[in-house]
């Protein structure tokens, strides 16, 4: 499903279920470098596709929040568990179940030229957005292990933005991941648009999640 031309990187809110027939990222590569067990690497392959809210915050402390679920977790368990990322690029310390304490940072990079230039990723990285990439700029996050904490030192940077895809416009999220050993790879995500429901909270309108899928248990 094709995102509409209203949702760009100024507002990304909205439900993104991302389509691994046009994403070609190596997952399953990345994820032994990162220390995943080949058990639950391939659990994580056999499940469906991640699906992602965002709620995009713009005021005087731009964010966005994020919820992430997969098929078999139902909406109850993930509608409060949403991360919030702080567009300022100053890291924060956090502990997943997969990959233990890591830090991570967002931003926004602006279409000033030099700015763009001075931007240190992969050419791959930089190439492929839409042209309101000129006009709106993308958004770049980075995700280190934390060795301090016994992490295994790889780093992750991705470019957030809209591309044509098949004809069609896409959210995609164009990686680099360097692993312990140096190890360079990169690639893309896409993902599926599709309109969030919501619920309002203190006064505000946030996002939450509704499965599509049925859930086995």
């Amino acid at each position: 499903v094709a995102a509409p031309n209203k949702v760009t990187t100024l507002n990304l809110s909205g439900k993104y279920v991302m389509n691994k027939t046009l994403s070609n990222l190596p997952m399953d590569e990345i994820l032994s470098l990162q220390g995943v067990s080949w058990i639950k690497r391939k659990a994580i392959s056999a499940a469906g596709s991640p699906t992602i809210v965002l709620n995009h915050i713009k005021d005087s402390n731009e964010r966005i929040e994020i919820n992430t679920s997969l098929p078999g977790v139902s909406s109850a368990q993930n509608k409060d568990k949403a991360e919030t990322r702080k567009l300022d690029w100053v890291e924060t310390k956090i502990e997943t179940p997969l990959f233990g304490v890591d830090m991570i940072k967002f931003r926004r990079v602006s279409n000033n030229k030099e700015e763009w230039d001075k931007l240190d990723v992969d050419q791959s990285l930089k190439t492929g957005w839409t042209e309101d990439r000129l006009e709106n700029g993308v958004i770049q996050t980075e995700m280190r292990s934390d060795k301090a904490s016994g992490g295994k030192g790889w780093t992750n940077v991705q470019i957030w933005g809209f591309e044509i895809i098949n004809g069609e416009r896409r959210h995609t999220r164009h990686v680099q991941f360097t692993g312990p050993g140096g190890e360079f790879i990169k690639g893309k995500l896409v993902y599926d648009y599709g309109k969030p429901n919501s619920f309002f909270f203190n006064g505000r309108e946030r996002v939450t999640y509704t499965h599509i899928i049925a859930v086995y248990s």
